[in-house]
């Protein structure tokens, strides 16, 4: 049985390794990792086997257009070899959407293959005036809406949006493009959250 669950820091060596496999080590030269870089997901989800091991991972970040219109881009979604074909994929996808639609945000947008995502209603169509900030095949730039017009309203070039990584003593640090040490996310989870425990 597989669950979906939030992202805790014990899983980030599994989702690393996985990433790397799954996308190789030039994932961070991609172009929307220039929108990912030293921010904190929106949402963070893993999913789990009943041995609590990691079969699959999607997040999605805060991006806005050139007038300030927000969306969310969903990247990277994997899914471990030994997991695939079962389903893991479109859970993942399924959830994150529903929490973003619950959320109250309004459209998502990702760089992946349109036989894939047009199962969860993505396509190219309503991102003709969208730019993402680098090289990119527009025909595997694909959006949904959550909320109607929300696509339609965007212009320009995608800016990364959200709140930064912090480093260790605290503040910001809007240059890292990795992830925060446990310390690091304590600290951000203290000041974003109000716990000093």
């Amino acid at each position: 049985m597989i669950t979906i669950v939030d992202e805790a820091l014990e899983h980030f060596s599994a989702r690393e390794a996985l990433l790397d496999l799954g996308f190789g080590e030039d994932r961070y030269l991609k172009t929307c990792e220039r929108l990912r870089a030293g921010r904190i997901p929106v949402f963070a989800y893993v999913a789990l086997d009943e041995a609590g091991k990691l079969a699959g991972t999607v997040r999605l970040w805060s991006v806005q257009d050139e007038g300030g219109q927000s969306s969310l881009l969903l990247g990277p979604l994997a899914v471990a070899s030994e997991f695939r074909g079962r389903g893991v994929g479109d859970r993942l996808m399924r959830h994150a959407l529903n929490q973003a639609s619950t959320h109250g945000h309004g459209s998502v947008v990702l760089v992946g293959d349109p036989a894939y995502y047009e199962r969860f209603g993505f396509s190219s169509g309503k991102l003709a005036r969208v730019i993402l900030p680098g090289p990119v095949d527009h025909l595997r730039f694909l959006g949904v809406e959550l909320l109607p017009g929300q696509l339609a309203e965007m212009n320009g070039v995608l800016k990364a949006s959200g709140d930064f990584q912090v480093n260790a003593s605290g503040t910001a640090d809007p240059s890292r493009g990795v992830e925060p040490s446990p310390a690091e996310q304590v600290i951000f989870h203290q000041e974003k959250c109000g716990s000093k425990a």
